[in-house]
């Protein structure tokens, strides 16, 4: 099978923007007819959809992975992280995990990407993962990094991600790219085209054991802020 990345145009994804065009204007339009919205939204209520909004990309980002989190223990944990007045629920790591990494995104919207913070945000999402190999860190297993389905025995290989041996460099590369597509970056794309690259890039060097969808997730909605 010949995988994205073994192709010799890798990492440079092509795409038809006059395609693409008016769909980012007709973002950039609702963006700002929401902010202008929510300008007009008192400081108490602001927090309050704050939290809704938050929780609610929490439970549905851990859900495509098979995972039911407890939403007042996600909004709890939000509450507490913002600073905000909350109960003394007791969290679980998976809740409070989730809910550190998007507040954590939240606040360093507008900050550059590097790999130190990815490490912190799988670490605040995987601190009760005591299976993995390498938390805080990319994978490092010498097996090869497949998505499949099926039978265990007879399993379907739908991708295969590059080695480990490969991560540190298409790391490397990939956050250089990130970077430099921002909007005051060198090479700056369009929110919605560079959320949809930067997405399929990144799952496609998969870095970590596990986690790279959650984060990965995660970048699409950086590229959007």
């Amino acid at each position: 099978m010949v995988w994205n990345w073994t192709q010799p145009g890798w990492p440079h994804f092509a795409y038809d923007p006059v395609a693409l065009e008016p769909m980012e204007r007709r973002f950039l339009l609702l963006t700002g007819e929401v902010i202008g919205a929510v300008r007009h939204v008192r400081d108490d209520e602001r927090d309050l959809l704050r939290i809704e909004l938050l929780s609610d990309e929490a439970v549905k980002t851990s859900a495509i992975e098979g995972e039911t989190l407890d939403r007042l223990s996600v909004q709890s944990s939000l509450r507490r992280q913002l600073g905000l007045d909350t109960d003394n629920r007791n969290v679980k790591p998976k809740e409070r995990g989730i809910a550190e990494m998007m507040v954590d995104s939240y606040r360093s919207w507008a900050d550059p990407l590097d790999a130190d913070t990815l490490f912190r945000w799988h670490r605040m999402l995987m601190a009760d993962s005591r299976h993995l190999e390498a938390i805080g860190g990319y994978r490092r297993h010498e097996e090869e990094m497949q998505i499949v389905s099926g039978r265990q025995d007879r399993p379907t290989v739908h991708f295969e991600a590059p080695p480990s041996s490969r991560v540190p460099d298409e790391m490397a590369a990939y956050l250089t790219w990130f970077n430099g597509s921002a909007p005051d970056g060198e090479t700056p794309l369009p929110a919605l085209t560079r959320a949809g690259i930067g997405h399929l890039y990144f799952e496609s060097i998969h870095p970590f054991e596990d986690g790279n969808g959650r984060v990965g997730r995660t970048f699409a909605e950086k590229s959007l802020a």
